[in-house]
């Protein structure tokens, strides 16, 4: 096979990147989010996490979309990585599950190796390397982009770790989201959020911020009354991980909805 000839006004150059764009072969923009041409993957939106006194409160919307149409109306975006932190994907749905698993097989054999569990900054280090060894994937459109917490014994108090798509590992002080959902996410939550503030409130704080997310975002699903569907919601202590019951989340859903209708208000 010989080599492509260009007419002088479409030559790429030097340049093979340039070679790919003028052959219709151009690399995905990571920063492209959800990615271009991505809607036959399913993808899952919106996950987020808010520090409270005690620890760290996790949650995920439950709808994975393929483009405009809804593929999953339940999906699991928030899990466990180890007995003390947890890990909550948005992304192309399917790797990220298989990321997370591999994941907590690596922890788990740490500690069986060790005798002792990773350090929460070991932890986090290995999933960014994880997700930098992921990179090619990624620049095909199969974009995973996690958030990380734990509780931490060494400093007694409960932290949480975002990433970008080539392994970047960036260190949160109070909250964090990702996903296509997340910006609006992020706004309720800087409106709400209060230093100290109990499980039960940080509870409310997520639903709420998925709630309004939903609203904005149709990738992000809502509480679903009908089937009830509800987020899933967290919560990492020093008691270890613990995923709320249905019922909790069910119950802060609704005095949230009865509070936007005024149907709480005497």
């Amino acid at each position: 096979m010989g080599l492509p000839l260009f007419l002088p006004n479409d030559d790429p150059g030097p340049s093979f990147l340039g070679l790919l764009e003028r052959s219709g072969k151009g690399l995905v923009d990571p920063t492209d989010w959800p990615p271009s041409g991505s809607g036959l993957t399913p993808h899952g939106t919106t996950v987020v996490a808010v520090r409270h006194r005690d620890g760290v409160v996790m949650a995920g919307d439950r709808r994975a979309t393929s483009g405009n149409l809804i593929s999953h109306r339940s999906i699991e975006k928030v899990f466990p990585a180890d007995h003390h932190s947890g890990v909550a994907i948005s992304g192309s749905a399917g790797v990220a599950m298989e990321m997370v698993r591999l994941f907590q097989l690596q922890l788990e054999h740490y500690e069986k190796v060790e005798g002792k569990a990773l350090s929460l900054d070991g932890k986090a280090n290995q999933l960014s390397q994880m997700l930098r060894s992921h990179l090619p994937m990624a620049m095909q459109g199969l974009v995973v982009i996690p958030l990380f917490a734990g509780y931490d014994h060494r400093q007694g108090l409960g932290r949480l770790f975002q990433f970008d798509a080539t392994g970047g590992r960036y260190e949160e002080r109070d909250h964090a989201a990702t996903g296509s959902g997340s910006l609006h996410a992020s706004t309720v939550i800087k409106l709400r959020y209060k230093d100290h503030m109990s499980e039960d409130q940080a509870v409310d704080v997520v639903v709420e911020a998925l709630f309004q997310a939903a609203d904005e975002d149709s990738a992000t699903g809502g509480p679903d009354l009908i089937r009830g569907i509800y987020p899933v919601v967290a919560s990492i202590t020093a008691s270890g991980f613990e995923r709320l019951a249905d019922g909790r989340v069910a119950d802060s859903t609704t005095a949230l909805v009865e509070s936007l209708t005024g149907g709480g208000s005497d």
